[in-house]
């Protein structure tokens, strides 16, 4: 599955000022992990925010913004938001900035061992 280069580029823009930025091709797209967490991505057209849970009603009610639901089952606090949520500059950075807000309280997933 292929992720948009163009909201790519834009995303890193965003975060170019950040120090502990690292992209990871996950889940047939593009993650962008903030201090070794999952924050933002990108799935074919749409980005993802990992943002905070009781953000999560508020946000599905904001243009483009839809429940992230990969296996039948909504994920709560990540929310897919289409290209009509993310075309203005000021709405990205709105969506990156409230994924950084909750970035800062996250747990980051248990490292896996190798064996």
């Amino acid at each position: 599955m292929a992720f948009n280069e163009k909201l790519a580029d834009r995303v890193r823009e965003q975060l170019s000022s950040l120090k502990r930025v690292e992209e990871k091709k996950m889940m047939g797209g593009l993650t962008f992990m903030v201090n070794g967490k999952m924050c933002v991505g990108i799935l074919q057209d749409d980005l993802m925010a990992r943002i905070a849970p009781e953000e999560y009603e508020t946000a599905l009610e904001k243009r483009g913004c839809r429940e992230m639901n990969f296996t039948g089952k909504p994920m709560k606090g990540f929310v897919f938001i289409s290209s009509e949520g993310t075309s203005r500059a000021a709405d990205l950075s709105s969506w990156i900035n409230l994924a950084l807000a909750f970035n800062k309280f996250a747990k980051a997933s248990d490292k896996k061992k190798k064996k």
